[in-house]
């Protein structure tokens, strides 16, 4: 028998599960870490243990989650999408095949600024309406057949710009496209925060702006390349392509397993448990799986319980019903006390296009032609600056969970505000002479590169990922929907005003940009929490949403009856006053003998077993405060 003593004070000290062999059996024991192996502070579950990680955090954690991570690729797919469908645009506009078919765009045709801009920004406007509906389809078809939904979707406005003879068809047509793409927008970043651990959740939802920006280069290298083409071929070949991914997307969704968590807020726990399992790429006894699945189901009990609560008359079946529930729990979002995270999850999309990011990539050659290079040049540099927010977004995949979001918000911010107040200084003073004033033109340029490399490293990707992780699992569709609106509300807004913004007030424009690269830097200071390495299920503790005793209490409550639902009374003989528990399906022993002795807390380790028998195991006093008592 060994015994440890602790300090009663050293409210620092976790705990953390280890193995020991006796008589050939495996036993579980906790001790206390050392010094130099403190765990995370936060990262323990509702009912106060030590969670035990599913792997490393960041690109390392991938290796050890393949199957999360190649079902995360797949769903980003619909990134991809959106990215091409942006990138597309920005040389087909100035193509001259496309503006002889189109004439109403063309430069020299009355009001051709407005029209540039209504077509471009058509596609937002469907996006908006698509993350709109996409809310609902998602919780009731499931969050895998809604990426199949909105893949057909998209496919039949791929097809309609591909044949488009008119303005008023192409406008269509990239309105009907624009809802697929906002669907798909809305329901991978759902769907990846549901199925990821969360130590690489982050860096997942990170595959998203990967995934657009990709998309972006994409799109762009092929009409670059297309232009050559003579005829229509040269601008209807870049909108027949992009089927070919959305065709290869919509044959394998049928591979994707559906969320662990939809399935719970279904009902179907059994197979939830099947599923994250297969997941996780465990056995259904691990303890880590088991207590996960144990914790979402107990985060839709509450989250059920609390929605037959606010509103008890709409839980009876029936169509009506079913509508009024759904458009009550959208209202549910903006109420206390959820309303915090619905801000968070709108201005960050708000202030994702309100720096300036999609004025860049639209008109990126119109940009580059008020600083004076000449046509070559204007989509060479387009497509730089396009692959310098792709490694941007790829080194924070590293950094994402590295630094968290908050700092890389922050940083961010305040870079891009850098950029566009420089570059309104030299837009102001030598627009017009950068013949003579090449240095300064090339010296703006830079700053536009160095801004897409602040952006692709911050503002990029956290807009996509923190919304799909805020929200409680009865709203997180919801939730999401909205955030994803605001993406394409204010991308639909930018679009449309850019264009006489630079015809009429010039570096005005970059001077608007700037103030609210500012404005979000401030925002994000005073509103915005930090979320990595947090839990789905423990966001309430992160906005201080639910902090009264009685309520943790329930949760914790609610939680322990999960669990023991998976484990039996020991039939070993115990200490006094004490009750015991072996998990039938567990790997190693969680529940132990414990009876309080004044501070302290006494632990008899069991083996698991049909006879379970009460070894000569270790006594260990510990602190309380790492205690989970059964």
């Amino acid at each position: 028998m060994e015994k440890k003593s602790l300090s009663d004070n050293d409210t620092d000290t976790s705990t953390h599960m280890e193995s020991a062999s006796l008589n050939n059996a495996q036993i579980g024991v906790i001790l206390p870490r050392g010094p130099t192996e403190s765990a995370d502070e936060h990262n323990h579950s509702p009912d106060g243990q030590v969670r035990r990680s599913y792997s490393k955090s960041g690109i390392q954690g991938l290796f050890s989650s393949k199957y999360v991570f190649l079902c995360a690729l797949f769903a980003t797919m619909g990134g991809i999408l959106f990215g091409y469908d942006q990138g597309v645009v920005s040389i087909t506009l100035v193509m001259p095949q496309f503006l002889e078919q189109f004439p109403d765009v063309s430069p020299s045709a009355p009001g051709a600024g407005f029209k540039k801009g209504l077509m471009t920004a058509i596609l937002e406007l469907g996006a908006f309406i698509g993350a709109l509906n996409q809310g609902w389809i998602a919780d009731k078809i499931s969050r895998k057949w809604s990426i199949l939904t909105a893949g057909c979707i998209f496919l039949i406005g791929a097809a309609l710009q591909t044949g488009a003879v008119s303005f008023a068809m192409m406008t269509v047509a990239r309105f009907v496209g624009g809802v697929g793409v906002g669907m798909l927008a809305m329901v991978a970043p759902l769907y990846i925060s549901e199925i990821a651990p969360p130590e690489i959740r982050g860096t997942l939802l990170v595959l998203q702006e990967l995934s657009i920006v990709t998309g972006i280069v994409i799109a762009f290298y092929i009409t670059y390349g297309t232009r050559h083409i003579p005829g229509h071929w040269s601008w209807r070949l870049p909108f027949l392509i992009q089927m070919i991914p959305a065709l290869f997307m919509v044959a394998g969704v049928f591979m994707l397993p559906y969320s662990p968590r939809w399935l719970c807020q279904r009902g179907r726990d059994e197979e939830a448990l099947r599923t994250l399992a297969k997941i996780r790429e465990l056995p259904t006894s691990d303890e880590r799986v088991l207590r996960e699945w144990c914790e979402i189901r107990a985060e839709c009990t509450i989250c059920k319980n609390a929605s037959e609560k606010k509103h008890p008359n709409l839980t009876s079946p029936g169509l009506w019903n079913t509508i009024k529930l759904q458009l009550a729990l959208y209202v549910d979002c903006w109420k206390m006390p959820i309303y915090k995270r619905t801000q968070v999850a709108v201005g960050l999309m708000f202030f994702q296009q309100f720096v300036g990011i999609n004025a860049l990539i639209y008109y990126s050659p119109t940009l580059f032609e008020t600083m004076g290079l000449d046509y070559e040049m204007q989509l060479t540099m387009s497509g730089v600056m396009n692959i310098c927010q792709v490694v941007a977004c790829v080194w924070s995949l590293w950094g994402i969970d590295r630094f968290g979001r908050r700092k890389l918000l922050l940083g961010g911010a305040f870079c891009m505000f850098l950029a566009h107040f420089i570059i309104s200084i030299l837009v102001g003073k030598y627009n017009g002479k950068w013949t003579d004033n090449t240095a300064p033109g090339w010296a703006s340029v830079s700053l536009i590169l160095f801004f897409m490399l602040s952006f692709g490293a911050s503002w990029g990707p956290i807009p996509w990922a923190m919304p799909a992780e805020i929200f409680p699992s009865s709203l997180r569709a919801k939730g999401c929907a909205f955030g994803t609106m605001s993406n394409w509300g204010n991308n639909f807004i930018i679009g449309l005003i850019t264009p006489p913004m630079l015809q009429n007030i010039g570096f005005g424009t970059y001077v608007f940009f700037c103030c609210f690269s500012a404005l979000s830097g401030i925002w994000v200071y005073f509103l915005v929490p930090e979320t990595a390495g947090r839990t789905l299920e423990q966001m309430d503790s992160v906005f201080k949403d639910k902090s009264t005793v009685e309520e943790a209490e329930s949760r914790a409550a609610i939680l322990s009856r999960f669990m023991e639902q998976k484990a039996r009374p020991c039939s070993c003989p115990c200490l006094v006053d004490a009750t015991a528990y072996c998990l039938v399906d567990f790997r190693h022993i969680l529940f132990f003998n414990a009876r309080e002795m004044s501070t302290t807390v006494q632990i008899t380790v069991l083996v698991p077993g049909a006879q379970a028998t009460k070894y000569a195991a270790r006594h260990i006093t510990l602190s309380l405060v790492h205690i989970a008592r059964q």
